[in-house]
């Protein structure tokens, strides 16, 4: 009895140090900053990323600068990866989406949120960036299916 007691309690402190970290760590990537100059696609270099959401004043520029991060990455690991088939672009654009799922925290924090305009303009950026790699014929809504917003 006293072993069962201690393995379930070594168990819960584990997991609680797990989601300690994996929380902790959970918006590491709005420090990192990628350029758009590095992305060798002609098309998506000049690209304006979140052009409505810059002109509204309902978004903070830091949060939509750290969205454009997030698109300027998925650029670039697109042309790292290069993605043979719709399922392989999907397993990048799923990425990107939830890291968008935990902007959405900096948002509310920043009195915004990721809402109507936010997500059409983030869902026509995901579109642009399927088709100027050549996935055409990608689902918009496959590209963007895990999202929370």
């Amino acid at each position: 009895m006293k072993t069962t007691f201690t393995i379930i309690l070594v168990l819960l402190f584990t997991f609680k140090i797990y989601n300690y970290i994996k929380d902790k760590n959970r918006l590491e990537f709005t420090k990192m900053e990628y350029n758009q100059n590095d992305i060798t696609n002609e098309q998506i270099k000049t690209y304006k990323f979140l052009s409505d959401m810059y002109r509204d004043p309902y978004f903070p520029n830091n949060c939509v600068d750290m969205g454009k991060n997030l698109l300027i990455k998925l650029c670039l690991d697109i042309e790292e990866k290069q993605p043979k088939t719709l399922e392989d672009l999907y397993i990048l654009t799923h990425e990107t989406t939830d890291r968008f799922n935990d902007l959405e925290e900096v948002f509310y924090e920043n009195g915004s949120e990721i809402e109507t305009v936010a997500r059409e303009a983030i869902c026509e950026d995901f579109r642009q960036i399927a088709t100027a790699y050549g996935f055409e014929n990608a689902d918009s809504e496959e590209l963007v299916a895990t999202r929370d917003w």
